[in-house]
């Protein structure tokens, strides 16, 4: 009865949601292009093939999946692939990492009747939910149709679990519906034990994210992009990259780089904004603080003035982790709870990042006492840390190597995760 009353309200609401979408599509107008796909109206490449579903919902998740997806791809070449998203950027990613190899839709909205759409249309033999995206109608159908629901790469914040917690008439009976969680942390598996899961559903994998694809192509790419930047600002440079920033946090950067500058003057910033539509306005930004600066996107070649780039293009973060030397991870800054920090220290950069890290909790702790990331309380904070980075480079050296090592010697919980998925891919 209780999931009655959550459709009704979904049902209820969907008008405001498709109010905000067509809000959003005015700064990015993907979020209205193929709106009936989150109704389940949709169509995919005829196959024979049986089709494991993956759910990543937006473009981090989905770069983080990719290694997943694609030994999924060599140990099952009999199935196909079929990833969902929920935003563009998310969408864009799929194409941009697997091609045609995979296919791909927007992910239906937990409406009972778009469930059973889009579910009569895939009849997947595995729904595989990368992090942590929860939906009773959803998990319940599966349920039903006897479809294995596994939850990986699971990460659960003391906030998220309160807030799931005030929904247990919900979250109970979902969760006893769901076959397997792969947690990142102990910490993650506890709060979903004291939300109701079963504790023979639960198993402590680590997280995936370590496991990143580095690839060489990415590091010489990021090498010659440096080495283009060092040809029109000079070979003394030094790059900060500022990564995933969100709005009320690209200020306190400048306020940051701009005391950098009277100490550091060869220091110059790359700034990357975590979401498209704000790429012109954080561009204006830059300019309203009379820093002097291009766009990535433009392919302009910076020149002695040039002190800010703007990294506005998507897909290519790793691409410009490798093409800096220090990294702040936003999104901290601010109450967001910050991103993904392995992806820098996995390229061996020092790490800095605000106090806002609840997303990245157990990660953000083990990579500070592993040496390889300092949390910075405010601009201030930021600009004296990485000032002391930039002069000393002993202390450089020394939490570059810490934060490399910290990634490699958590690696692994992607070939657990593919033990798991086995066990459940021999009954399916």
């Amino acid at each position: 009865m209780s999931r009655f009353f959550y459709s009704l309200l979904l049902y209820l609401i969907s008008p405001l949601v498709m109010v905000r979408l067509y809000l959003r599509s005015k700064k990015a107008p993907e979020y209205w292009q193929r709106k009936a796909e989150r109704f389940g109206f949709f169509s995919l490449p005829a196959t024979d093939k049986p089709i494991i579903w993956v759910h990543s919902v937006s473009m981090g998740e989905t770069i983080a999946s990719g290694p997943l997806v694609k030994q999924l791809q060599k140990h099952y070449p009999a199935h196909r692939i079929l990833i969902t998203t929920m935003t563009p950027t998310g969408s864009a990613q799929v194409r941009k990492i697997h091609g045609e190899s995979v296919d791909h839709v927007y992910a239906s909205y937990d409406l009972p009747a778009a469930v059973r759409r889009f579910l009569d249309k895939v009849k997947p033999v595995m729904a595989i939910v990368i992090d942590t995206e929860l939906w009773p109608n959803t998990i319940a159908a599966c349920h039903k149709r006897s479809i294995p629901v596994l939850i990986v790469n699971a990460r659960l914040s003391e906030r998220s679990a309160r807030g799931y917690g005030r929904f247990a008439f919900l979250t109970r009976p979902m969760l006893e519906q769901i076959d397997m969680v792969a947690a990142q942390n102990n910490e993650t598996g506890r709060r979903f034990l004291e939300l109701g899961l079963p504790k023979q559903q639960l198993n402590v994998t680590g997280s995936v994210k370590f496991d990143l694809d580095v690839s060489p192509e990415v590091i010489t790419a990021g090498k010659e992009l440096r080495h283009k930047w060092q040809q029109g600002m000079g070979s003394d440079i030094r790059i900060l990259v500022a990564a995933s920033t969100h709005e009320g946090e690209d200020q306190q950067v400048l306020d940051a780089f701009k005391t950098i500058l009277t100490e550091s003057p060869e220091v110059r910033l790359l700034l990357v904004p975590r979401h498209p539509e704000r790429f012109d306005s954080v561009h204006q930004l830059i300019q309203d603080n009379q820093l002097p600066v291009v766009r990535h996107s433009q392919g302009t070649q910076p020149s002695d003035e040039t002190r800010v780039i703007l990294g506005d293009t998507m897909g290519e973060m790793m691409k410009l982790f490798a093409a800096s030397d220090i990294a702040f991870v936003g999104g901290s800054l601010v109450a967001t709870g910050g991103h993904n920090m392995l992806e820098p220290a996995a390229l061996s950069l020092p790490v800095l990042s605000g106090p806002h890290v609840f997303n990245f909790e157990e990660i953000s702790e083990s990579l500070v006492q592993a040496g390889g990331l300092k949390i910075v309380d405010d601009s201030k904070e930021l600009a004296k840390e990485a000032t002391r980075l930039i002069q000393d480079q002993g202390e450089y050296l020394k939490m570059s190597r810490q934060a490399g090592e910290f990634v490699n010697a958590n690696r692994g919980a992607l070939d657990r995760v593919l033990s798991l998925i086995s066990q459940f891919m021999k009954h399916s």
